[in-house]
This record gives structure tokens, sequence and C-alpha cells, in this order.
């Protein structure tokens, strides 16, 4: 008799333990999925004109400037821009 519930204990923490590492494992497959999808944004990229960078559109600091929007990604850049853009 108590070998008999002994073996349930032991049967019962084996599905335990495989239970375990299944979430485990599952928790990884989604981890490894986030991780290779780097492109977080997927909108247009567009260049600051002063710096030469790269930036999403939906982050940069937009300027109208003679009648053409302009993109910078700082208020610095932007601001170097304009008066380099000054007549002398």
């Amino acid at each position: 008799m108590l070998q008999g519930i002994f073996r349930i204990i032991l049967y019962g923490f084996l599905v335990y333990i495989v239970y375990l590492l299944y979430r485990f494992f599952k928790a990884l497959s989604k981890v490894n999925k986030t991780q290779s999808n780097p492109s977080r944004h997927q909108g247009q990229m567009v260049k600051d004109e002063y710096c030469n960078t790269y930036l999403p559109q939906e982050e940069a600091i937009k300027e109208m400037i003679g009648g053409k929007e302009h993109y910078f990604c700082s208020k610095e850049c932007r601001q170097k821009f304009i008066e380099t853009k000054k007549p002398q």
C-alpha cells in the first residue's frame, strides 16, 4: 500500500517536471521570435539634412523651409541647419 502511494507521488512529480520544462521551452521560443524581428519601426526612414543621419519619419523633427519639408534628429541640428540657410 505504501509503495503504491509512493509510486503515485513519484509519477505526479515527474509530470510536474515535464510541465515545467514545456513552459520553459515555450517561453524560450517566444523570446527568440521577438529577437528575430529587429524592425521596430515600420515607417519610412528620412535623412537629417544637417548631420546626414537617417531616422524613422515618425521620430523626426519636421520643419517647412522654403516650401520644402526637412527632417532633423534633434533641435540642435534643426537650429544649425536654419542658421546655415540664413542669407549672409
